[in-house]
């Protein structure tokens, strides 16, 4: 039972470290090469996870290949316009002016009906609103509604717009993050003085948030009766 807790966890720790080399990408935003190869990596990582006879080679051998295989799959597309276009596809225009392109529908075999779900959840209802509609080689769907139908921006209406610096979580459960702070150009002294401020000890907070221009929000712990 010990030996397969201890080859669970190194399993588990190269798996995680593999997916990072591998880069940071959500399921929905993976390229199909991307997708598969996460998929094999499990089913590997679980052979030996689940059989002790195995040799835990048998795992990280096969995984440190294929890692090494994407790895250098993304450099090549990255230097390859043609290999990346043979892995990952091209984006495929689906509407044009309102219009719905029926023969590339039928070569992503997209229904009319998931189309409409994808617009939906981009607040579009009408397929007369959209200029151009795009299926990305990730499967996503990127829209460009007509002109008449966008939001104006700031500069169409001429106006001028405070610059909101970017607001970030600095503290988390007691816990200063570094990281956050850099974002915003603080820290952790500018976060004591707050804090002492506002009269509060940092393991009483329960989440602070801290932007650039020093504005801040904190929410304090709850205390349980």
């Amino acid at each position: 039972m010990i030996i397969s807790i201890i080859r669970t966890i190194l399993l588990y720790a190269f798996v995680v470290l593999a997916v990072r080399l591998m880069g940071k990408r959500q399921i929905s935003e993976m390229q199909p090469s991307e997708l598969v190869i996460t998929l094999i990596v499990s089913e590997i990582a679980a052979i030996p996870m689940q059989n002790t006879s195995q040799p835990l080679l048998s795992g990280i051998i096969p995984v440190m290949v294929l890692v090494a295989l994407e790895i250098a799959a993304s450099v090549l597309m990255m230097k390859s316009g043609k290999f990346r276009k043979m892995m990952c596809g091209s984006p495929i225009v689906v509407i044009r002016d309102g219009k719905i392109l029926q023969n590339e529908m039928r070569r992503l075999r997209l229904t009319t009906e998931d189309l409409c779900v994808q617009l939906r959840q981009q607040d579009i209802f009408s397929i007369e609103d959209v200029q151009y509609c795009i299926v990305e080689t990730n499967g996503k769907v990127s829209v460009l509604e007509k002109p008449q139908k966008r939001t104006p921006s700031a500069d169409d209406l001429k106006v001028k717009i405070k610059d909101n610096k970017i607001e970030t979580v600095v503290v988390s459960d007691g816990q200063i993050l570094d990281n956050s702070l850099k974002l915003c150009g603080k820290n952790k002294d500018d976060v004591y003085k707050i804090l002492k401020s506002e009269h509060t000890r940092l393991k009483d907070v329960f989440l602070m948030t801290l932007d650039a221009l020093g504005k801040y929000n904190i929410v304090q712990k709850e205390v349980n009766v």
